[in-house]
């Protein structure tokens, strides 16, 4: 699989452009502001139809505009797939697939998929649990669209089951009927996300250790650990046992909305135990396991997005990762850098085609191709 080319109109800050890429490497190059990651975030919008980087969709209309246009075609098994995501301030948000729209967006996850590595990375390990949840949730909703489906629908029911809490507070009438209806609602799909949860991590983690132990060179043991209420227990019993404490709170305080993935180094939290370095192999590794196995189980490699990792990692793992694309570990790769003269050196001993642009305010031109 591989990504053709790329249009946008009023994306981020470009008023308007059209890129055609190569099957192997392409590089983006320019000053920092000038809208490299945003070339990046737009790929990923055709994949995940959203953006990496801004919770908002609206934050990537361009200023002083009421719309944006991401569309791209591409080539998986000799077969053309153009995909278009579009959306209108004040309007729902688009997604075609060769010119068809689909019922629901979240059908599109996981039919091009995508793996980012980022500078941002290592606010896995920094951030609170819900960053972690939704790193997990989204690399299972790619690979098993029906976890995806589950984990919407109990969304919505926790949602609602939030809302009714807050009702009772606000006008001081309680409805045990109705709550225990959105229990036994919400009970079996919270069942099965953490049985999924943990199946899943039973695969990730030796392919994850795998990593760790190239990209580090390094002898620590690493792990991750799911912590969760569930699975195991009967999740209908715990709404019911913290009942009390749901309406005092206003909100829903026991499910797979509250678990986290614990990442662990020699039996300790890398977030307060791990170097600096120590934790950028420890996302690195998460990453390349996370492309591996989606690799695995789509039967096509995803699209490797790289993001200013030549200012952000040392020589070792930039070395060691330019190891896997010499051995052909990766199928299309895109990367941003502030420096040619930096990319040419760093990619000089690769056999694959590399194209480069420049990137400048919003201006995309290629500026060199092998």
């Amino acid at each position: 699989m591989f990504l053709e080319n790329l249009n946008l109109l009023f994306f981020k800050n470009y008023e308007e452009a059209f890129v055609s890429f190569s099957e192997h490497i392409n590089c983006f190059i320019g000053d920092n502001g000038s809208g490299k990651t945003n070339l990046l975030d737009a790929i990923h919008y055709l994949s995940m139809t959203k953006s990496a980087f801004s919770s908002s969709d609206v934050q990537s209309i361009k200023q002083e505009e009421d719309f944006f246009m991401v569309k791209g075609r591409f080539m998986v098994e000799g077969e053309k797939h153009t995909v278009q995501c579009s959306l209108k301030a004040g309007q729902k948000k688009t997604v075609t697939h060769n010119k068809a729209l689909y019922d629901k967006v979240s059908d599109h996850i996981g039919r091009f998929p995508v793996v980012l590595i980022s500078p941002y990375d290592t606010d896995l390990i920094r951030e609170g649990s819900e960053e972690r949840r939704k790193y997990f949730d989204s690399l299972i909703s790619q690979l098993h669209h029906p976890y995806l489906e589950q984990l919407i629908k109990y969304n919505h029911i926790l949602k609602q089951r939030n809302s009714l809490l807050k009702q009772f507070a606000e006008r001081h009438t309680f409805d045990r009927d109705y709550l225990h209806i959105l229990n036994e609602q919400l009970t079996p799909l919270g069942e099965e996300l953490a049985q999924q949860r943990q199946a899943f991590l039973q695969t990730f983690v030796p392919i994850f250790q795998k990593h760790y132990r190239h990209i580090s060179d390094s002898h620590e043991t690493v792990t991750l650990d799911y912590k969760s209420q569930l699975p195991g227990a009967d999740f209908r019993l715990l709404l019911e046992q913290n009942e009390r404490k749901d309406m005092a709170l206003q909100r829903t305080t026991v499910g797979p909305h509250k678990d986290d993935f614990v990442f662990l180094m020699d039996g300790n939290p890398v977030k307060h135990f791990g170097s600096q370095g120590q934790q950028k192999s420890y996302v690195i590794a998460l990453k390349l396991a996370h492309f591996e196995v989606m690799a695995q189980q789509q039967h096509h490699k995803p699209l490797l997005l790289l993001d200013d990792i030549f200012d952000r990692l040392d020589e070792k793992r930039i070395t060691k990762l330019m190891q896997m694309v010499a051995a052909h570990t990766f199928g299309q790769i895109f990367l941003t850098d502030t420096h040619l003269e930096r990319t040419d050196k760093i990619l000089e001993n690769l056999s694959e085609q590399i194209r480069r642009f420049k990137v400048s305010e919003g201006t995309v031109s290629v500026i060199l191709d092998e």
